[in-house]
C-alpha cells in the first residue's frame, strides 16, 4: 500500500479542501431547490393547496433552508478559526455539518417530490414517490457509502488508507504506518 508523503497538517488541508470541493456540487442543488421553492408561493395555484400540502411546502422550505445553513457552516467555521491551529478540529466539525446537510437535504427532496406529485396525481402517489426518493437518497448516500467503507469490496493497493493516523499501530501485513 503507498502512502502519501504528508504532514498532518498538509493531510487537514488537503482534506479540507476536497471537502469544500463535495460542499461546492451540493450547494447549487441546494440552491436550484430553494429557489424553486420560493418561486411556488407566488404562482396563481399555491392558493388552491390544501392544509396537506401547504404544510409540506413549509416543511420543504425550511429543510432547503437547513440544509443550506449546514452546508455553508464550514466557510463560517473556517473563517472564525482561520489561523489558530484548528485545521483538523474544522475538518472533523465540517465533515458532520456536510453528513447532517445530506440528510436535511434527502428530506428537503422527498418533500419537494412529496408536494409536487400529490398536486399532479394525488395524495397515495406524492407519498410512494416521496418515499422512494427518501430510499434513493439513504441507498446512495448513507448504506452503500457505508458497506464499502466496510470491504465489502476491494481495496484499491494503490489509494492510501485514510483513516489511519500516525499511532494507530501496525496495519494489515505489509502496509506501512504513517
Amino acid at each position: 500500500m503507498t502512502t502519501r508523503n504528508e504532514t498532518p497538517a498538509e493531510r487537514a488541508d488537503r482534506n479540507f479542501l476536497e471537502l469544500l470541493q463535495e460542499l461546492r456540487v451540493i450547494q447549487t442543488g441546494v440552491q436550484i431547490l430553494f429557489a424553486f421553492l420560493l418561486t411556488l408561493a407566488f404562482t396563481a395555484r399555491f392558493p388552491e393547496l390544501d392544509s396537506f400540502q401547504r404544510g409540506t411546502y413549509i416543511a420543504t422550505l425550511l429543510l432547503s433552508v437547513l440544509a443550506a445553513i449546514l452546508f455553508t457552516a464550514p466557510a463560517a467555521l473556517h473563517r472564525t478559526l482561520f489561523r489558530r491551529g484548528a485545521k483538523r478540529l474544522i475538518v472533523d466539525v465540517s465533515a458532520r455539518f456536510a453528513a447532517a446537510g445530506l440528510f436535511a437535504l434527502a428530506l428537503a427532496l422527498a418533500g419537494a417530490v412529496l408536494l409536487v406529485v400529490d398536486v399532479v396525481l394525488g395524495r397515495g402517489a406524492g407519498v410512494s414517490v416521496a418515499v422512494a426518493a427518501l430510499a434513493v437518497c439513504a441507498g446512495s448516500w448513507a448504506l452503500l457509502p457505508l458497506w464499502l467503507r466496510r470491504g465489502r469490496v476491494r481495496r484499491d493497493p494503490d489509494e492510501p488508507d485514510e483513516t489511519r493516523r500516525p499511532g494507530d499501530g501496525p496495519g494489515p501485513a505489509g502496509a506501512s504506518v504513517r
